[in-house]
């Protein structure tokens, strides 16, 4: 173990991570396996994976169907490209796939290698197609603040935390962010997003981009009206509209994809993460069949944007035997059963505390936010650091979860693979109370101290 601790410390730049703390106390954990919803680090310890990884192992961990699947196409044949029109026939079998389970009149796939590179394919697709049809003043993308759609040059453009801009500054122009409806509603929420067009000229806009449920900016989930009056202002202004399923699809929410919650069929989808449940990178972008017919009759000569691995052959065998897996176990239906569970644990643990504000959960991806006076929504003191100390009261009982601090918010959110069980819930719902009642103490004892 101080083998591998100095080795990380020397060598591993690790992703959304402060270098400092890394650098001060190694890594967190070192995991050596998986199993079901479980996690075990080098030293033995099980934790339950309450966020999947990255919102994303739906399936599980340890799912030797998958890596058998793996093995078998690796075999034959691992990798080939599919630049120049090549082709492999786990890629098209799963195109194929994809067309029939996302809404029905999105049926082309433009594959990648994960989320943000999903979005910012989607991005240069929708350039590229309002540029080929003449509009080329059409290329500036919308989206929400306290949106997440990943780290490359335009993702993070799109990104509507400030926290993922400081870095490097926005990465490209043409992006410009109107407002959540989280905490505003509807109405006002609508009302932004056209201030923000006409600020910016209708004839500019190409599109507006969100995900069904906002993942890192703290699940934070739309009023019921919200996504058919986005459709209703996209098509008034005849801009598209791009749903960003990378946390949300292939049976998160309790449906296949986020955006059926609402009966709203987007322009462009962007997926990943749980198309291989994290067994393999892989995401991609599927369009309309208008997109795709104005690509067909005007895209004239070399689509000139492609990745190595788009259409990986093992990456295409993996998510197809995922998908299987999903659809065999009824992992969509368990999800929302689940979900409902974990929903009722979690407002039993707001019934017990005097820090806990709101709740929510789609499926099994959920939140609860902590407020120091739960009938004002009065927020604590980010000194305070209510979140990281619930994190790590969940730590150290075994359980892996996410916060979520921007603009001053404490949450934590969860979404457990989608196989997990009654029993498995109760255990890590028990878990949370303690952490969530132990906090609650130290925190009166400092406030009336204060």
């Amino acid at each position: 173990m101080k083998e591998l601790i100095e080795l990380d410390k020397k060598h591993f730049i690790h992703p959304t991570t402060s270098i400092m703390e890394q650098q001060e106390k190694g890594p967190k954990l070192i995991v050596e396996k998986g199993e079901g919803i479980y996690l075990t680090d080098k030293e033995g310890k099980e934790y339950i994976d309450a966020m999947s990884s990255l919102w994303n192992v739906n399936v599980g961990h340890g799912r030797k169907e998958i890596a058998e699947a793996a093995k078998e196409q690796m075999e034959q044949l691992a990798f080939s490209s599919t630049f120049s029109t090549f082709s492999n026939e786990p890629a098209i079998r799963l195109a194929k796939k994809i067309a029939d389970l996302a809404p029905p009149s999105l049926n082309a796939v433009f594959f990648t290698s994960g989320g943000s590179e999903s979005n910012d394919s989607a991005i240069k697709l929708i350039r590229h197609y309002w540029k080929i049809q003449g509009q080329t003043e059409r290329h500036k993308i919308i989206s929400l603040s306290r949106g997440y759609h990943g780290v490359t040059a335009g993702a993070t453009s799109a990104t509507g935390i400030p926290q993922f801009w400081d870095m490097a500054g926005h990465m490209l122009t043409g992006f410009a962010h109107a407002k959540t409806p989280y905490e505003i509603g509807t109405s006002e929420s609508i009302q932004s997003i056209r201030e923000v067009i006409e600020k910016e000229g209708p004839e500019t806009v190409a599109a507006f981009m969100a995900e069904p449920i906002q993942g890192a900016g703290g699940v934070l989930v739309p009023p019921k009206d919200y996504f058919k009056e986005v459709r209703k202002l996209c098509d008034e202004y005849g801009i598209l509209f791009l749903a960003d399923e990378v946390i949300t699809g292939f049976g998160r929410t309790g449906k296949m994809f986020g955006i059926e919650h609402w009966d709203v069929e987007p322009d462009l989808m962007c997926f990943a993460k749980g198309v291989t449940s994290g067994y393999f990178p892989l995401g991609g972008v599927i369009v309309s069949d208008k997109i795709h017919d104005v690509l067909k009759e005007k895209s004239q000569g070399v689509l000139f944007h492609g990745f190595t691995y788009s259409g990986h052959a093992t990456g295409a065998a993996v998510a197809l035997k995922n998908i299987e897996i999903i659809e065999n176990e009824g992992l969509v239906e368990n999800a929302r059963l689940m979900g409902e569970e974990l929903l009722k644990g979690l407002q039993s643990i707001k019934d017990e505390s005097t820090i806990v504000g709101g709740i929510r959960m789609v499926g099994l991806i959920g939140a609860i936010e902590f407020v120091e006076e739960p009938s004002t929504n009065k927020r604590f003191s980010p000194e305070l650091k209510v979140t990281p100390r619930i994190i790590e009261e969940l730590h150290e009982r075994g359980v892996i979860c996410r916060g979520v601090t921007y603009d001053g918010t404490d949450i934590v959110c969860f979404s457990p693979p989608l196989s997990i069980n009654k029993e498995e819930i109760e255990i890590l719902v028990n878990r949370l109370r303690e952490s969530v009642l132990a906090v609650q103490g130290e925190l009166e004892s400092q406030l009336e101290k204060a």
